[in-house]
């Protein structure tokens, strides 16, 4: 596997703790009305004195529908990006480890917002309010989410989410210079994302509160520092 898609991918387990603390309200509303068995269910309703079968989609698919939409808006996010560092790298001309550079120092900054020990990425989520207020409405259009296709959709607009996990990320779509590139980086650490939201989606809440211990969290986040320092020096020698 491409370095880089696996960095994404750690990315992703790694923000484990924000992303129940970002996305695991609308997880819990999403399954909190919804059948617990992971087949078909059916009941029977009267209709002119005669009983009428309805079908209710099981928990397990809305889950993956929803979980498969939000990923779809990373990877599309990953390919706007991709394709905006590929722009950047020819027609202005900034080398591609001047920008692995920058995505760096933004990995330094997610480790430090991580570990609550810097905040300043909430800075950067305040921007991506702006376009978060006339995209959210669309998430009513969805709800409630008794099909796929509305499972989707929400997954699909709460991709949009201002996180500044997700903006960290993207700076290494924008520093691979290829929109597919870029959109594979996205995709994959919305891989990487999948096992907390699974584990909140599914009820395992001592999982839950593992993921959400301040320790825990603090040793990740400096796994993160860590890794952006070292991929900082890695691009700092490749420029100079």
């Amino acid at each position: 596997m491409n370095l880089d898609l696996l960095s994404a991918f750690i990315i992703g387990l790694l923000g484990s703790g924000h992303c129940i603390a970002m996305c695991g309200g609308i997880t819990t509303m999403l399954t909190s009305a919804l059948p617990s068995s992971n087949k078909y269910q059916e009941q029977q309703i009267s209709v002119n004195n005669q009983n009428i079968p309805i079908k209710h989609t099981s928990k397990a698919i809305l889950v993956f529908c929803y979980n498969l939409g939000r990923i779809s808006s990373y990877t599309l996010i990953g390919a706007i990006v991709g394709f905006t560092g590929s722009i950047a790298a020819k027609n202005i001309g900034m080398p591609l480890a001047g920008l692995r550079m920058f995505s760096a120092v933004f990995m330094i900054f997610l480790g430090l917002y991580l570990g609550q020990w810097l905040m300043w990425l909430n800075r950067i989520e305040a921007l991506g309010k702006y376009l978060w207020q006339h995209i959210s409405p669309l998430a009513s259009k969805a709800i409630p989410v008794n099909s796929p296709i509305k499972a989707l959709t929400l997954g699909a607009v709460w991709g949009w989410l201002p996180c500044g996990l997700v903006y960290s990320t993207l700076t290494w779509a924008l520093a691979s210079g290829n929109i597919l590139t870029g959109a594979s980086i996205m995709f994959f650490f919305g891989l990487g994302t999948l096992p907390a939201l699974l584990t909140i989606s599914m009820g395992f809440s001592s999982i839950k509160s593992n993921l959400a211990k301040p320790a825990l969290r603090k040793t990740m986040a400096l796994v993160l520092i860590s890794f952006g320092i070292y991929s900082f020096i890695v691009a700092y020698q490749q420029v100079f």
